[in-house]
């Protein structure tokens, strides 16, 4: 691999990510998510703001203490306290780096620092030079960047350069920039700064406006050669570049960012952004790209079908390759008879096409009242629908009342020998209300001795399932019913064990 086409991975999780309000993490925490980072091959993990506080720069410590493989790096202000403080954290690395940070736009130094350009320059180059004394390694931020004079950053960039940084970023410190714009700014610097072959160029681009990969990558087209990033995407406000989404995008468009790669280990980036998510109590959206629960889910039966038969159809990437284990197909109500039948068989129930197409429609109908059907709920479809036996009663249709000063009271619809009859009763609680109706319809009395109710599925729309058994001229016949609605579900049980008692005679 041509060194040019490397593109470095630096990883501020544990600084810029921390920033992302209630995203704290302890010094162990910390030292956990580094530990992960270097899994998952990162060339470089900015640990902290060690003169923040004492945790932080203990917290630096121990990673540069423990972390094996990555430059550690220190952030610090253009002050030579900092400077001290990062060093004093990172030198137990075997390869540190202090990363110092200044701003340039006309809007921080008029309104934040209260200083002019040169005395911002003098400020910058001896800030680089104090920190070069100390590690070999130096990087130097010119704080919002894209929104600096071009002419002011151009000079900036080569006096810092000259002083002794190896890696100059560039910062859309407030996610201010566009993809065109920024990609300006950084083929500006390529031409107008004569010494940037002496250094790394990198870019660090928050998401304010949604653009931080966008402006990230069109950077790296223009000749950046590290990106600063976050897992998830964490970071203060919108947050930062999403880590995994850069690198992913490079490996999955290797037509537009020829011989580009990154040092990534893809297959463990799903395993990385769940420790962070964990870690840091912050969930990943489930339409996250990459690596949020729905990245590789399809529901729509165009989609699944596609991908059944063929996965490119609907996949640019292989789940397998940023360590989910397999797409997923969700069964819904927009889902397709092609992955109805494939879950099934999946299941380990193949069905002949008559009862392949009864289950279907159950399925339609069960999808219409649940937002997903879990497998658990396709064994209930079958099982109640496909294996049930001859049908004698047959409910159509329900309602009951009930509450704390009512008395409970059902009406039921049923059809019985080929005949549609009415009934309504009153009873202890809508359940007992429904069979003592049923019972008036069919003529048929059995005396409930068990009924059993558990929850099937997952979700506040669960599938219940309820098991009786019912006794009838000294025979004990049991039945089972499933429904989102459990007063259905006790219909359906009853009737299940009613319909056995009339066929047994």
């Amino acid at each position: 691999m041509n060194n040019e086409n490397k593109i470095i991975i630096f990883d501020t999780t544990l600084r810029d990510g921390e920033q992302c309000p209630g995203a704290s993490l302890n010094i162990k925490e910390k030292l956990e998510i580094a530990k992960q980072l270097a899994i998952l091959g990162v060339d470089i993990i900015e640990a902290g703001f060690p003169v923040s506080s004492p945790g932080d720069f203990e917290s630096v410590k121990t990673v540069a203490r423990n972390v094996k493989g990555p430059i550690i790096c220190g952030l610090a202000r253009a002050l030579e306290k900092d400077i001290d403080a990062s060093y004093g954290a990172v030198k137990f690395s075997d390869r540190p780096r202090i990363h110092i940070f200044l701003a340039t736009s006309k809007i921080h130094m008029k309104y934040k620092l209260k200083k002019a350009e040169d005395e911002i320059l003098r400020l910058a180059v001896a800030a680089v030079k104090y920190a070069k004394s100390k590690v070999s390694d130096v990087e130097f931020s010119p704080e919002d960047a894209s929104r600096t004079e071009p002419a002011f950053l151009h000079k900036v960039v080569e006096a810092v350069i000259a002083a002794g940084a190896s890696t100059v970023n560039i910062p859309d410190t407030v996610g201010y920039s566009t993809p065109f714009e920024f990609a300006d700014i950084i083929s500006g610097i390529k031409k107008n700064v004569p010494n940037i072959d002496k250094c790394v160029i990198s870019v660090h681009c928050h998401n304010d406006l949604g653009l931080g990969v966008s402006n990230s990558l069109a950077a790296i087209l223009n000749g950046a050669r590290q990106v600063e990033c976050t897992m998830n995407g964490l970071g203060e406000r919108a947050g930062n570049a999403s880590l995994e989404e850069i690198v992913m995008a490079i490996k999955t468009r290797n037509d537009i960012f020829k011989g580009m790669c990154t040092g990534v280990n893809t297959k463990e980036i799903y395993k990385s952004s769940r420790l962070v998510s964990k870690l840091t109590g912050m969930p990943v959206q489930p339409n996250k790209a990459i690596i949020g629960a729905n990245a590789f889910a399809h529901e729509s039966g165009i989609h699944q079908d596609g991908v059944l038969k063929k996965r490119i159809t609907y996949e640019i990437m292989r789940p397998e390759d940023v360590g989910f284990e397999e797409s997923k197909i969700v069964l819904g109500k927009h889902s397709g008879r092609h992955a109805f039948d494939s879950r099934l068989k999946n299941l380990g129930l193949h069905l002949k096409q008559s009862d392949l197409n009864k289950a279907f429609e159950k399925f339609k109908v069960l999808a219409d009242k649940k937002k997903e059907i879990f497998d658990e709920d396709l064994e209930a479809i079958i099982d109640e629908e496909i294996s049930k036996v001859p049908e004698k009663v047959h409910l159509i249709h329900f309602h009951t009342a009930s509450g704390d000063r009512v008395k409970p009271t059902a009406v039921l619809t049923i059809r019985y020998n080929g005949k549609v009859l009415d009934a309504s009763s009153t009873g202890d609680g809508p359940v007992d209300a429904c069979y003592k109706a049923i019972d008036k319809i069919t003529g048929i009395s059995g005396k409930l001795m068990d009924y059993q109710i558990r929850s099937v599925t997952r979700g506040k729309d669960a599938l219940g399932e309820v098991s009786v058994k019912v006794e009838s001229k000294g025979k004990i016949f049991s039945g089972r019913g499933a429904s989102t609605d459990i007063i259905e579900a006790s219909i359906k049980a009853y009737v299940n064990a009613i319909n056995k008692r009339a066929i047994a005679g």
